[in-house]
């Protein structure tokens, strides 16, 4: 009789048919029958999944099989995806070289605080506390870092900001450039610091000290140096400190110096411009100043009645270009504003005067009545367009209907002022870089708001807070390019189209921007983000720290797998998911 009693095992069987391949997996026992090998099938296996087929034979084998849960256990999942993008692309962009040629301490706990403003904006003491809840406290050796630390990094950064200040407009500025300059305020907690004064709030702050801010970029809003003032600084006078560091700094003779109307002042252009005559400016003139054009004759509305655009010359501007421009979706905007702040100035104006005319103890003497009326005029701004007549008991007013139909026709109008020869600078060219400031704004916007978070200002001391305002400058720089880089996946739309042939009208987002605003989802159908949400969908790819249960000194690190989205993310940043 023959021997039953051999191994069971899992055979793979492989023929060819017709030129074609065929492979089956076959459950077999291997026994002996006289001098032969015989081999009995008990089933057929091939339509089981590779990885059942896989351990059916391991378990033949006398493997004992044990499931991952009972082999491992994750200790900890930290966020990494976010930490990866932005660390990868501050290195990619080279800024830890800017900061200093050699690794040090300082220079990882700086790149940290670059980085961690972008992740989650805090204070100092925040900051070190979440470098131990993402990898990258683990990434820069800086998770046992310490708050005093953090400070000491800041005093060291602020001693390079100058030598990083000269690479950055190496790389980003050169002879004949746009360089675009502007201001903003923002509010200071405390009252000890040398810089914080009461100034003009842009905050809506007015209680509050204030500093200002003053940043330089190129003509496409990258950020290249910034500078911080006593918060009663005027605009104006900020300007001849950026002047003198294009060019002795900087060593840039001839640019474009590009900056709003309350800032490049016909004082300004006299005293600071003029004298450095290599350097050439775009500004724009004041309402007073177009008021003034139009009474000399100069500016005539007639300009406008083929295109929205011309340039005109005047007397009190020898050697200067003017181009006028008209824009209707503007004028129909301040025609707008105007008539509901007239409105609601004359409904808070109405219970005044009928104050002094009640039986009941009115309201009496001018300076009374002057006091309330002026608290109602300084929060409206229109009090020019009102006749206002105060007695000693009485309070009358009345629109200056000839005054605000003089204003009126100048609804829509700017006057854009320039330096830069026609040869050099076409009208229109003009006005579209007259309208790139609103890069810098945007910057502002950046920084003061959901991703930066640069206020509100703790610190002490003056150099302190210059080197948090520098620090959180070097932030929006890594920002402005992953912006660029990460642009089909957000509502971004980094190159906004103007209407053919007029750089005056509205700037209009793209097809492409457009599209993706009202479907709110990609072609893929997957989600269109905001900046701060796809970084919030990165976080989710996490790096977890396992062990094994029965080595519980062998523990190891394993990412979990990106996503379509997260993988597509790091293709276009162009930096790795594992740091």
């Amino acid at each position: 009789m023959p021997s039953r009693s051999g191994p069971v095992h899992v055979a793979k069987i492989t023929r060819k048919t017709h030129g074609k391949t065929y492979v089956s997996y076959l459950l077999r026992r291997t026994f002996r029958q006289g001098d032969q090998v015989k081999h009995e099938t008990l089933g057929n296996l091939s339509h089981l999944p590779t990885a059942v087929i896989d351990a059916v034979r391991r378990m033949l084998r006398g493997e004992v099989l044990v499931g991952l849960r009972d082999r491992f256990r994750i200790l900890r999942a930290r966020p990494h995806g976010h930490v990866a993008a932005v660390l990868g692309t501050l290195r990619h962009l080279g800024l830890e070289q800017l900061l200093g040629s050699r690794r040090s301490r300082q220079r990882d706990l700086v790149a940290g605080m670059i980085v961690g403003r972008l992740l989650n904006p805090g204070s100092k003491l925040a900051t070190t506390r979440r470098w131990s809840q993402n990898t990258l406290g683990e990434s820069l050796g800086v998770e046992s870092a310490e708050v005093d630390e953090l400070y000491l990094a800041m005093d060291w950064l602020l001693a390079r900001q100058r030598r990083i200040e000269i690479a950055l407009a190496k790389r980003h500025l050169s002879e004949g450039s746009l360089v675009l300059y502007d201001v903003t305020s923002t509010y200071f907690e405390g009252r000890h610091c040398a810089l914080a004064r009461l100034g003009y709030s842009r905050d809506d702050k007015p209680g509050k000290l204030q500093i200002v801010i003053g940043l330089l970029t190129n003509g496409a809003g990258c950020p290249v140096a910034v500078e911080v003032f006593e918060g009663h600084t005027g605009d104006p006078k900020t300007l001849g400190v950026q002047i003198t560091k294009v060019r002795q700094r900087f060593g840039l003779q001839r640019v474009i110096l590009v900056g709003d109307r309350g800032m490049i002042t016909s004082a300004r252009i006299e005293e600071d411009l003029r004298p450095a005559a290599s350097i050439d400016w775009i500004t724009a003139l004041r309402a007073p100043q177009i008021q003034a054009l139009r009474e000399r004759g100069s500016l005539q509305l007639g300009l406008f009645d083929e295109r929205d655009l011309a340039e005109i010359s005047d007397p009190a501007y020898p050697g200067e270009r003017l181009i006028v421009c008209r824009n209707p979706w503007l004028a129909a905007e301040r025609a707008r504003k105007r008539q509901e702040l007239l409105a609601d100035t004359e409904m808070k104006l109405a219970p005044i005067a009928a104050a002094t005319t009640r039986v009941q103890r009115p309201l009496r003497g001018k300076a009374r009545i002057g006091l309330r009326v002026g608290r109602v005029l300084g929060r409206s701004k229109v009090g020019k367009h009102f006749r206002l007549e105060i007695t000693e008991e009485r309070f009358s007013f009345e629109r200056d209907r000839e005054g605000i139909a003089q204003e009126a026709a100048l609804d829509g109008i700017y006057v854009v002022r320039t330096s830069v020869p026609p040869e050099r600078l076409t009208a229109e060219d003009a006005v579209r870089s007259y309208k790139r400031l609103s890069a810098v704004e945007q910057a502002f916007r950046s920084l003061k708001t959901i991703e930066l978070e640069i206020r509100p200002i703790f610190h002490r001391l003056a150099d302190r807070v210059r080197a948090h305002v520098f620090l959180c400058m070097l932030a929006y720089y890594v920002e402005w390019h992953m912006r660029r880089a990460l642009a089909p996946l957000l509502f971004d739309d980094p190159q906004p189209q103007l209407r053919p042939g007029s750089p005056v009208a509205p700037a209009r987002r793209s097809a492409a921007a457009e599209a993706k605003a009202h479907r709110q989802r990609l072609e893929d159908g997957t989600p269109v983000h905001s900046f701060r949400t796809l970084l919030e969908e990165l976080a989710t790819l996490t790096k977890n720290r396992l062990q094994l249960k029965d080595a519980e000194s062998a523990e190891f690190d394993e990412l979990t797998e990106p996503t379509p989205l997260q993988r597509r993310a790091f293709e276009l940043l162009g930096v790795p998911i594992n740091l």
